[in-house]
């Protein structure tokens, strides 16, 4: 198979991360849960991932790199715990429902309104319109670093820099960027910074976490054991412990902990040229086959490697279906959990077929695909 999904997964990890998690299923204890060599070992190495997560990423205090499933509780927790009652908030319409769902129940639960920077037929927005969209009650502004649909991605900096100046907080979901490309939060406006473990930072799904940065206060999602001061009748209030009841995910940490080591080995600049040449010699080839609309803004380097498009106006599901059963090619088609950019881009009812390429594929793979493209397209015109 060629697996062109990337973007919702990467499926194929470094040979590191798999003997990690191989190791620490038969000899991880429950960090905190005991002075045990099971349960110490557990706490070094969910220690240690913490301190790697925290230079990775250029964070300031590495107690506050918070462990989440997901980057969808990573958002939960962020939105829900930093935003206050009432009040307004900036979006765009790049967004996942990820970040789309939680801002649709506080406006519903705390009365919170919402504001949406919209974006061109490529998907580009206007950066002014954040400024354009500020009132003296702005809260935040919550956005995406990188379309999952498009692939284009947003200039956080710039965005912090508008929220910095503000004084607004700036959630950013670097699920499709964290691991991809170079993110730095030293210095920049970003608030939080939510990502996930299985995508491009290859490491095991049930992984992820939250970047809180200065003072920026975060109430609980959830309470429960912490293993430490079991007899206060709330949740300790000190990072990490503050937005982490329950068991941690030892065993995805250990995996994340060894695909964070193999990223910083191979070089994240490497990383992210290796994938967008494969993308860019994928989109230079099905650009040009007739009946073929490609989505997204192909003029800069700087992106993620995402291609999608559709043929003529054939569903894409049937199109996706085609690249599965007859060329063994796995992409996504549908809505992609980003029903406001389909509506930007116009493929609301058709939706549209996504190949997400990773660190492991190869020029042959760009090539097949694209040449199964053109054979669809050849069939149907």
């Amino acid at each position: 198979m060629i697996y062109l999904d990337n973007a919702a997964t990467s499926m194929v990890k470094p040979p590191a991360v798999v003997s990690a998690v191989t190791e620490a299923l038969t000899s991880l204890g429950n960090a905190s849960r005991g002075a045990h060599e099971g349960a110490l070992k557990s706490n070094r190495l969910i220690y240690r991932t913490r301190m790697k997560l925290a230079s990775f990423f250029g964070a300031p205090r590495s107690e506050q790199v918070i462990f989440t499933n997901n980057s969808t509780e990573a958002l939960n927790i962020a939105i829900s715990g930093a935003i206050r009652k009432g009040g307004h908030v900036i979006t765009t319409v790049l967004e996942h429902n990820s970040v789309l769902r939680p801002l649709y129940r506080i406006r519903e639960e705390r009365g919170t309104e919402l504001s949406f920077v919209q974006s061109d037929r490529r998907g580009c927005v206007d950066y002014e319109d954040f400024e354009r969209l500020i009132r003296p009650d702005t809260q935040a502004i919550v956005c995406t670093h990188a379309s999952n649909l498009t692939g284009n991605m947003l200039d956080i900096y710039r965005i912090g820099e508008i929220a910095r100046s503000h004084g607004l907080l700036l959630i950013v979901d670097a699920s499709q960027t964290a691991g991809a490309v170079p993110i730095s939060l030293s210095g920049t406006g970003i608030s939080i910074l939510c990502f996930t473990g299985h995508k491009s930072m290859m490491g095991p799904q049930g992984t992820g976490g939250l970047i809180i940065t200065g003072d920026t206060e975060v109430e609980p999602f959830k309470v429960g054991g912490t293993g430490v001061q079991s007899f206060l009748t709330y949740q300790p209030r000190e990072y990490p412990t503050r937005l982490e009841a329950g068991t941690l995910n030892g065993h995805g940490i250990a995996g994340l902990s060894a695909a964070v080591d193999f990223i910083s080995e191979t070089g994240i600049e490497a990383i992210h040229a290796h994938e967008t040449e494969l993308a860019g010699r994928f989109y230079e080839a099905v650009n040009r086959i007739p009946g073929v609309r490609v989505y997204g803004d192909f003029s800069s380097r700087d992106r993620c490697p995402i291609v999608t498009l559709n043929i003529a106006d054939i569903d894409s599901a049937l199109v996706c279906d085609e690249l599965a059963c007859t060329y063994d090619i796995a992409v996504r088609a549908g809505a992609h959990c980003a029903p406001l950019m389909h509506e930007a881009l116009g493929t609301a009812k058709q939706g549209a077929v996504r190949f997400s390429f990773g660190y492991f594929n190869t020029d042959n793979d760009a090539d097949a695909a694209a040449e199964a493209v053109r054979r669809i397209a050849s069939e149907v015109l």
